[in-house]
């Protein structure tokens, strides 16, 4: 589990507030997790893990994903 401690930290990274930000935002982390995974290997369990964490924020409709935006709030009102 020693290669989840260079993941945990995308997770925690916030998005930007600002909407024309969100696209340099979303192209850093995408960039960033390809680099991650092309250089470092992590073990099968980190990433299981780490993908099974991003799925969860991603789809529990909070607004946190982090590879992109997702609008729910605007739809509403």
């Amino acid at each position: 589990m020693y290669c989840l401690q260079w993941l945990i930290p995308v997770l925690l990274m916030p998005k930007p507030s600002n909407p024309a930000l969100v696209q340099t935002h979303v192209m850093f982390m995408v960039l960033y997790l390809i680099g991650f995974f092309l250089e470092r290997k992590p073990c099968t369990i980190c990433s299981v893990v780490f993908l099974a964490t991003v799925f969860l924020i991603c789809y529990s409709g909070l607004g946190n994903c982090l590879i992109w935006a997702s609008h729910c709030e605007n739809d509403n009102g």
